[in-house]
C-alpha cells in the first residue's frame, strides 16, 4: 500500500504525531503544589512567593491582583518573574522551547496563567509586539489555556 508523502499518518512504526515535540508536564514536587495547597488554604501570595519563589502560580495571581489595582507596572514585574521561573521549571522539566505545555495538567496552569498576565500587562504599558507574541506563544503550547483562564478556571 502506497501513502502520499506530502501528509503521512505514519513513518515506520511512529504514529505521525510522535514526530513532533511531546508535551511538557511539570513534576509533581513542583513549587506550584505546595503553593495551590497553601493558596486554597487562604495564605496571601506574597507571602508564598517569599517561601516558594519558583512558584509561577503565586507570582501570576500578584499579577492579576495588581493588574485588578491598576498597578500596571507592578502586574507586569510579577507575570515576568512567574513566567521565567516557569520557563527554568519547564527546562528542567525537558522543554526544549517548543511543543505542548497542556493545561489539562494542573501543575502547568501557573506558568500559563503567568504567561497569559505578562501579555496582558505588556499589551497594557504598550508593548505590543511583545503581548503578540506571548499571545502566539500561550496559543502554541495550549489554545484551551485562554478559554479557561478567561473563564476563571
Amino acid at each position: 500500500m502506497t501513502q502520499p508523502i506530502g501528509n503521512p499518518s505514519h513513518i515506520g512504526n511512529l504514529d505521525a504525531s510522535q514526530l513532533g515535540p511531546q508535551p511538557t508536564y511539570l513534576p509533581e514536587d513542583h513549587a506550584d503544589v505546595e503553593a495551590k495547597k497553601r493558596l486554597d488554604a487562604g495564605e496571601e501570595p506574597i507571602d508564598i512567593v517569599a517561601e516558594l519563589p519558583a512558584s509561577s502560580l503565586a507570582w501570576a495571581i500578584l499579577a492579576d491582583e495588581a493588574h485588578g489595582e491598576g498597578r500596571l507596572v507592578d502586574s507586569y514585574a510579577y507575570a515576568r518573574v512567574g513566567y521565567h521561573r516557569g520557563l527554568d521549571s519547564l527546562r528542567a522539566a525537558g522543554w526544549r522551547g517548543s511543543g505542548p505545555i497542556p493545561w489539562k495538567h494542573e501543575i502547568n496552569r501557573g506558568f500559563l496563567r503567568a504567561l497569559n498576565a505578562l501579555g496582558r500587562a505588556a499589551g497594557a504599558i504598550g508593548e505590543g509586539e511583545e503581548a503578540a507574541r506571548i499571545e502566539e506563544f500561550l496559543r502554541s503550547s495550549d489554545p484551551a489555556a485562554i478559554d479557561a483562564i478567561a473563564a476563571g478556571e
